[in-house]
């Protein structure tokens, strides 16, 4: 490739023959870290199975990855949970123990992890035989996320791991001992597997080491233990181990063998014939044989005859490759364990769990803190890899079918900062160039450098561009040195031409606020064309973060340099623009770089795996779509929310009065502690109490919770009023200081308007959130909700028109079900929960009554979230009970069995595939539906049905949004829209053009999909948003 970087070891996840991706810039620029001599201390030599390794001397450590992830998995049986994240960790606890051991114990001089990487045609094995390794059963779910976890403490200690594509890791580490042995004929390597095909490599100076058995397997060994003593039959050399296990084939790999021979008897037949042809040759001239003890008869020499025209492919197909095309340097696997940051493994450990681990890496490590350090993140959906167990129950070692759900390139090497080469543009010639260099290369990555953190209102900074990767520039508009920053009216021509040119495809990280930052100082930017951040998400949705910092780290194995390291924290935080050039420039070259390098990284990873559609066509318009509602905003009368702050203040203080006087002694209701000792303490206590029986315990003492005192308040059998005051207390207090005072302060006094975020990849369904502050969270069906809602207000002239879906997510459970009886009731325009409760007791439509209805309508609703008959028949209140509530369910699921079948379907897929998709191919992980706890496994049955259907509900509204984003400035160029909440959407329109412009809302957001049910939206209109219903 002439970057200088070697590329035939192809990082995991990486995209199939394209070189390593997140490679730096041609050779001639790439500033490339080579590591010192190796930092150890001597422990003599120590033994194991007569096999002595000198540890003054080098000594090489291959670790067969996916052997010891399988191993390390089965070798657990309990549950372990991080306490910090809450992800699986007991294999991660098992492979990470047997590093400690391997650093601890063996100190070795340099190590290395060899994984499997597939290609898009398999391996050279599956092409030769098509059922090689087509017996392998799905494997757990909850293994990839810890496998991604492994990768990332290996990245850590500065342990390479990497496969070759289309390779198995058997091949990659039989193709280093060779020409290691030819090369290095001294050093000393250890093979750290069971997989018996590696049997096949060992030699004076290899063997195979299993750790947790603290066992070596060299030579001498091989040979004693398939050694028959009683027949005179001396054991197997490494050169006949082929031989042996063609013999016996693998039924772990589906490699045929000759019926009834077993380990024992092949490893005889290869002794006493020398091989397989000494075999054949036997049979073939047995009658001739003067010994007849040397002839092979009877049954095992027919299955020998019926097996002989399969023999060369059992041989082919076991048989290592020893030519395999990676490019390996000892030096890469060299250990520097002074150089690792000790912090970052130990706040790994932290939040893994593992205190013995952190007290056992802090002695190996030194306890010395490292360079400048970030957390990274992992996490990720479970891979379709088999799984298999050899005879002794360990899982052995496969080849991941990964696609574009592959394992992490976390710990592909230490983390080394980001390796680039970043220039600051201080002249309009010098933008110029860029600007004609973007358009010969077709796509750029660009960023913002801002003052502040909302981009409406932020001032810019600079702008970062990167055209190729391992490379950026920084163009500064506002810095501590006036005579090199460009004036930004200056420079406005030539970022117009770049930003504005749709052919030049625009990337980035978290574009949207870029977007909106640029807009802000009048920069229109088309050709928006990706988002690593988005494609992050859309890869997995699951991960525990989309931040540029940790997916550098994660993806790259590279280290950002972290902002603070430049403005500093707290107090002492200084302006972007305030930090020198020199400084500021490799910053901002960087973030462009790597939001370039994570782009493309992504990109081929969803192309692969089939989410490149989703990805082009739903999510990266949408970041345009949420760009312009967060820039419109919408505006917000501060007068209403104090006239609504000081009338709700009247009654809590009414109500604070109120629960006091009903209590045997002053407290505070805003105190939980307080409150249970004034509903629960004994009369005669000190503090004296009500005397109320505890309903559940909390942290500290009796629960206070919602649900206590809502238990309370409905129970005849207790008299005092607490309870249900608290309830409304709690209710009005939440009001004032979460929505009437938060979103006063929200208004921004620039434009008069609340420039809320919209968060496209938060949710693990696909629905977007807000924020800053979250207007989703704004009561829909109270009156002080109502309330809320009149303060948001049209400009003058204008008003403000909402559109939302009429039952959008049992239209789509009617669509995605294919449930005739429910498809009807929504063709025929019925009342949906009416025509249920009718068709669910048998009566006509119209005899259904209020309480038949409301029953339905919670069935309806609760059904995609898993409603058990306990929770109906709380919902239901009044003599509702769980008996009544379950018979309702049962007989839903008698009179609509497509839907009961849709849903099992749904808990299917998720056990088989370890995810679920949503109507538009959005994949979620569900480790949760193997969990062995009952209840988690509950949960992940109700997170597979909830994701399809809200997941789908969520991929339809996006679509109106888009097509509504395009559509509307053709025709009605001020009309805006300027909200999305939940299954609504909000616009800002002229007086004058609102009715033609709800017509257009209707016929788009009703035809953004086709399905199987009508779509109905129904547009209003009025000056407030509570107007409008």
């Amino acid at each position: 490739m002439g970057d200088g970087r070697r590329n035939a070891v192809l990082p995991v996840r990486q995209v199939p023959r394209r070189g390593p991706v997140g490679d730096g810039p041609p050779a001639t620029r790439t500033r490339r870290r080579r590591r010192g001599p190796a930092s150890r201390a001597s422990s003599g030599g120590r033994s194991r199975g007569g096999i002595v390794s000198d540890a003054d001397g080098e000594v090489l450590y291959l670790i067969d990855g996916y052997a010891q992830f399988f191993r390390a998995y089965h070798a657990i049986r309990t549950e372990m949970h991080s306490p910090v994240t809450s992800e699986p960790t007991h294999m991660t606890f098992g492979f990470t123990d047997m590093i400690l051991k391997i650093l601890r114990n063996d100190r070795p001089s340099h190590l290395a992890v060899v994984l499997d990487v597939s290609g898009d045609r398999g391996t050279f094995r599956s092409q030769m035989f098509p059922e090689y390794k087509a017996n392998r059963d799905a494997p757990p779910s909850d293994l990839k996320p810890q496998v991604d976890r492994c990768l990332e403490v290996l990245g850590q200690l500065g342990v390479p791991a990497f496969g070759l594509e289309g390779v198995e890791a058997d091949d990659v580490i039989a193709t280093l001992v060779r020409r290691l042995r030819r090369d290095r004929p001294d050093l000393e390597i250890r093979i750290i597997s069971k997989d018996k095909d590696l049997q096949q490599l060992l030699d004076e100076r290899t063997a195979m080491l299993d750790v947790h058995k603290d066992e070596l397997t060299g030579v001498a060994e091989l040979e004693a233990r398939t050694a028959d003593p009683k027949r005179g039959l001396a054991g197997i050399t490494p050169a006949q181990v082929v031989d042996m296990l063609t013999l016996m084939g693998d039924t772990a790999d589906n490699v045929p063998g000759v019926d009834g021979i077993g380990p024992k008897t092949a490893a005889n037949l290869i002794s006493e014939f020398g091989s397989i042809d000494g075999v054949y040759a036997c049979i073939d001239a047995e009658e001739s044989l003067k010994d007849p003890r040397r002839r092979i008869k009877g049954k095992r020499r027919e299955n020998l005859v019926a097996a002989r025209d399969r023999i060369a492919l059992g041989r082919a197909l076991i048989t290592l490759k020893e030519d395999c095309d990676v490019d390996f340097a000892l030096d890469d696997a060299e250990i520097r364990l002074d150089r690792v940051d000790a912090a970052v493994v130990d706040e790994t450990m932290r939040v893994l769990g593992f205190t013995r681990h952190r007290t056992g890496f802090r002695a190996v490590l030194g306890g010395e803190a490292g360079t400048d350090s970030k957390p990274s993140s992992t996490g990720g959906p479970a891979s379709d890899a088999p799984a298999a167990a050899d005879e002794d129950g360990d899982a052995v070692g496969t080849l991941f079918a990964f696609g574009g759900d592959d394992v992490s390139v976390a710990a592909t090497s230490p983390l080394a900062p980001v390796d680039g080469d970043y220039e600051i543009i201080s002249t309009l010639e010098g933008l110029d160039a860029v600007v004609d260099r973007a358009r010969e290369a077709g796509v750029v990555a660009i960023d913002t450098e801002t003052d502040s953190l909302g981009p409406r209102t932020a001032k810019l900074a600079g702008v970062s561009i990167a055209v190729e990767e391992g490379a950026g520039v920084y163009v500064p508009l506002r810095s501590p040195s006036p005579e090199v920053h460009l004036d930004l009216d200056a420079a406005r021509p030539a970022l117009e031409r770049l930003l504005g040119d749709p052919s030049i495809g625009k990337v980035g990280h978290n574009l949207k606020f870029d977007l909106v930052v640029l807009r802000s100082h009048g920069f229109e930017v088309r050709g928006v064309q990706g988002d690593s951040m988005v494609a992050s998400y859309i890869d997995d949705a699951t991960r525990a973060t989309h931040k540029l910092d940790a997916l550098s780290e994660s993806e790259l194995g590279r280290r950002c340099v972290p902002i603070e390291a430049l403005i500093g924290k707290g107090r002492n935080q200084r302006a972007f623009s305030d930090v020198p050039l020199e400084e500021a420039a490799p910053y901002a070259g960087e973030d462009a770089d790597v939001s370039l390098r994570l782009e493309r990284r992504f990109r081929g990873r969803l192309v692969d795996s089939g989410l490149e559609t989703l990805y082009e066509v739903t999510e990266v318009p949408l970041v345009e779509v949420l760009a312009g509602l967060e820039y419109e905003g919408i505006r917000v009368e501060p007068e209403v929310l104090d006239e609504q702050r000081e009338g709700l203040q009247i009654r809590i203080e009414t109500l604070r009065a109120s629960i006091v006087d009903a209590a045997p002694h002053a407290f505070s209701p805003d105190s939980p502690k307080q409150l249970a000792a004034a509903l629960f303490n004994a009369p005669d206590a000190d503090p004296p109490g009500i005397g109320l029986k505890p309903l559940k315990k909390g942290k500290t003492g009796p629960s206070t919770d919602a649900e206590v005192m809502e238990k309370l308040s409905e129970d005849p059998g207790v008299s005092t009023p607490i309870p249900g005051l608290i309830l409304e207390y709690r209710q009005l207090t939440k009001l004032v200081n979460t929505y009437l005072v938060a979103l006063k302060d929200a208004i921004r006094p620039e434009t008069g308007r609340i420039h809320a975020s919209f968060n496209q990849t938060v949710t693990a369904t696909g629905r977007l959130s807000s924020s800053d502050p979250n207007l989703q969270n704004i009561p829909i069906r109270t009156e002080v909700g109502r309330r809320i809602r009149r303060a948001f207000v049209a400009a003058p002239g204008h008003v403000l028109l909402a559109a939302d879906y009429s039952q959008v997510e049992l239209r789509m459970l009617a669509h995605l079900s294919g449930d005739e009886n429910l498809q009807a009731a929504f063709r025929r325009g019925d009342d949906i929960h009416a025509a249920v409760a009718a068709e669910v007791e048998g009566v006509p439509l119209e005899e259904v009554d209020g309480a038949a209805r409301t029953a339905a309508k919670m069935v309806n609703f609760g059904i995609v979230y898993g409603v058990t008959a306990y929770g109906l028949a709380r919902r239901l209140g009044g003599d509702t009970d769980v008996a009544r509530a379950d018979r309702i369910i049962r007989d839903y699921k008698a009179r609509y069995p497509a839907i009961e079948a849709f849903l099992e379907a749904c808990v299917e897929q998720a056990r088989r595939e370890g995810s679920v998709s949503t109507i538009l191919g959005r994949r979620r992980s569900i480790p949760q539906v193997h969990a062995r706890n009952p209840q988690e496994r509950a949960q992940g049955e109700r997170m597979a049905i909830n994701t399809v259907v809200q997941g789908s509900a969520a991929d339809l509204i996006k679509r109106a949004m888009i097509d509504l984003h395009r559509s509307l400035p053709t025709h009605f160029s001020t009309s805006r829209m300027i909200l999305q909440i939940h299954d609504e959407l909000v616009f800002e329109v002229p007086e004058g053009e609102v009715e033609a412009v709800a017509d257009v809302v209707r016929e788009r957001m009703e035809n953004a999909m086709e399905l199987t049910v009508p779509l109905v939206a129904e547009p209003s209109w009025g000056r407030s948003w509570a107007d409008t219903k």
